[in-house]
């Protein structure tokens, strides 16, 4: 199953800190709104996005409808899609997308040792 684009989501003390830290290893902002406390950074191999206040723990994370830079694929497996595969297959959801309505929706599952999976569709 394409579950979209991958990044870690980490869930950080200080924005601007964090940020300067992740620049320093090599990593550029492509996204974002530090003034709400959330930041996209990517190097040229992987994506990572800082939130401040707003995961209590570090995050996998999937972008349904997202290449590595953010820009919107033609073709990929809608959010509401993945979800109902995860329930056929007895996992169980922590959050759901609501399955009447399109567009932009997110989901979350917790693995075996209870780290947070989100699947976020922003498209």
């Amino acid at each position: 199953m394409d579950l979209g684009n991958f990044s870690v989501s980490l869930a950080v003390k200080n924005l601007s800190v964090s940020r300067t830290f992740y620049e320093k290893l090599g990593f550029a902002a492509i996204g974002g709104d530090p003034g709400q406390g959330w930041l996209i950074m990517k190097n040229p191999s992987c994506v990572i996005g800082l939130f401040q206040g707003m995961f209590e723990k570090n995050t996998l994370t999937f972008n349904p409808g997202w290449d590595d830079a953010g820009q919107t694929l033609e073709a990929f497996i809608d959010v509401r899609d993945i979800q109902k595969r995860l329930r056929a297959d007895g996992i169980e959801l922590v959050k759901e997308a609501d399955e009447s309505t399109s567009g932009p929706a997110s989901c979350v599952v917790v693995d075996p040792d209870g780290n947070p999976i989100l699947i976020d569709q922003h498209v």
